[in-house]
């Protein structure tokens, strides 16, 4: 059952998305048997927006709260607000599931 987790980062932490980049898709790499997708929001411009979204295929929001959890962003605190909901696959790889 896959779980859309949406973060927001603290502005004033801001220089840890740079610091922690390589360790965070490190982390993201190893989970890759979950993880459906995984990105940084973006300005229009290309510039970063200051969050991430990750659409991840567990089974509970226990594991999904754990994956989040795990992301070196988050154990160092880069972000001021997660939300982990629950997602339906509906259309997915160019294809319709529903």
């Amino acid at each position: 059952m896959p779980y859309h987790i949406e973060t927001w980062d603290d502005i004033e932490r801001g220089h840890l998305r740079k610091e922690l980049r390589q360790v965070h898709l490190a982390y993201v790499q190893q989970q890759a048997g979950i993880v459906l997708a995984a990105g940084a929001k973006l300005n229009d411009d290309g510039t970063d927006a200051g969050g991430g979204v990750y659409i991840v295929d567990v089974d509970t929001r226990e594991e999904a709260e754990r994956f989040i959890a795990g992301d070196p962003f988050h154990a160092h605190g880069l972000f001021r607000e997660v939300r982990v909901q629950r997602w339906r696959k509906a259309f997915f790889d160019r294809q319709c599931l529903v």
